[in-house]
């Protein structure tokens, strides 16, 4: 089973990704804020990481940044699902090493898509 860990501090958005996740067949694993993520990460492993960007304690970019220093999660997909949407603050992204970007609202369907694509 794929498991996905899904950091929002938005309990709307964690159960609306957790529904579209889980009936696609994900195991989905929930983190309020980066700093629950990270613990979360080193405690057990995912295959794919989708975090908001704006989120109390640490945000997404410093996630990214402490997630690929973890040796365990250097490759692995890091996919950003986040209201922001301009070109300086995905290339900050994409320079922290995010793999990819999808803008909300989302359609469920094209996150469990990209999901699958980037899981490959």
């Amino acid at each position: 089973m794929i498991r996905i860990l899904a950091v929002d501090d938005s309990p709307s958005m964690r159960d609306m990704v957790q529904i579209a996740l889980e009936t696609a067949g994900f195991h989905v694993t929930h983190a309020i804020d980066g700093i629950e993520a990270l613990e979360a990460a080193r405690k057990q492993s995912f295959d794919l990481v989708l975090s908001d960007i704006n989120m109390p304690r640490m945000d997404g970019i410093a996630l990214i940044r402490a997630l690929r220093a973890e040796p365990e999660y250097r490759h692995t997909p890091i996919l950003m699902l986040t209201t922001e949407a301009s070109p300086a603050k995905k290339r900050e992204g994409k320079e922290a090493g995010a793999t990819g970007w999808i803008v909300k609202p989302f359609e469920p369907g094209q996150l469990v898509a990209t999901m699958q694509k980037v899981l490959r």
